[in-house]
């Protein structure tokens, strides 16, 4: 079952990728496999333009790691995320959601109570950490090997109507497949998320894939092949806690939540038992060893 295991092991790539460039043939079976997504109607809405180009990724770069820089100076960022901000292993647990911090400089530490006050805003902007994490935001995507956007078809997406929906459920399908076959081949993916903070950003980016009036961008993501151990930066976190069947299944009706699934000792890998049944066996794996994010 070794779909079920890259499932399993999917995580998004928070650090550097090797410098190596995507090989061809890994590129075409991103893509074939993106087209073998379900679509309503077979309607297959998705574009893809694969950018290699090294002053294109550069501008991108610059782009985001300045968008990240000004939104955070601003506080709109953290405004806009703070339901997903974890500082406490313990509010983690509860949780079971978001992004757990668990990498601050200690002159940080103490005021991680204060990050969404405006004595915690002045604080960070007095220490710089927007610039920081901007320029750290900006050689990651810029030590990419290879830049993917993600297009709809402005026909099959048309943001007043019911089909849009299937588009952009289509496209997360499609996205799905390419992120499990990522963990397949050896690589890592990101998204470019920054450049969308705001429109000024995120038109600089679509003039820059010459995106026709036909497409509309959706996302940017950044992939290459990971190196076999990865410096954490400064200022990192973990988002490897996934919420108890409990707290997002339900029996029957939405008034009575699932029990009797949050055992761990039922969560396993899946081994093929009689008659082709699907029968779990215990996992050797643990999720919180790792330092990727699981976004």
């Amino acid at each position: 079952m070794e779909l079920i295991e890259a499932i399993r092991r999917r995580r998004t790539t928070n650090g550097a990728f090797l410098p190596d460039p995507v090989s061809e043939e890994h590129q075409r079976l991103l893509v074939e496999l993106a087209g073998r997504a379900p679509s309503q109607l077979n309607s297959q809405p998705w574009r893809f333009v694969l950018v290699e180009e090294r002053d294109t990724i550069d501008r991108i770069a610059d782009i985001s790691g300045a968008t990240m820089t000004q939104t955070m100076s601003e506080g709109t960022f953290f405004e806009r995320y703070r339901p997903y901000f974890r500082f406490s292993q313990a509010e983690m647990d509860e949780r079971r959601d978001g992004m757990l911090f668990d990498k601050l400089p200690k002159a940080l530490r103490p005021f991680t109570s204060q990050v969404f006050t405006k004595r915690g805003q002045f604080l960070m902007n007095a220490l710089r950490v927007p610039q920081t994490l901007g320029a750290e935001n900006r050689a990651l995507v810029a030590g990419s090997p290879l830049l993917l956007g993600v297009m709809l078809d402005r026909d099959e997406y048309r943001k007043e109507a019911r089909n849009a929906f299937y588009s952009v459920f289509s496209m997360g399908a499609a996205m799905e497949n390419i992120w499990l076959a990522t963990t397949e081949l050896g690589l890592g993916i990101q998204f470019v998320s920054f450049p969308m903070e705001t429109a000024e950003a995120w038109a600089q980016v679509e003039s820059l894939l010459a995106v026709p009036p036909e497409l509309e961008l959706m996302a940017v993501y950044r992939i290459g092949y990971t190196p076999p151990e990865r410096r954490r930066p400064a200022i990192d976190w973990v988002s490897n806690e996934r919420k108890r069947p409990s707290q997002y299944v339900f029996r029957g009706t939405c008034a009575t939540p699932q029990q009797g699934w949050d055992d761990a000792s039922t969560v396993g890998h899946i081994a093929t038992g009689a008659h082709g049944q699907a029968a779990a066996a215990p996992s050797t794996m643990d999720e919180s060893t790792t330092t990727e994010g699981t976004t």
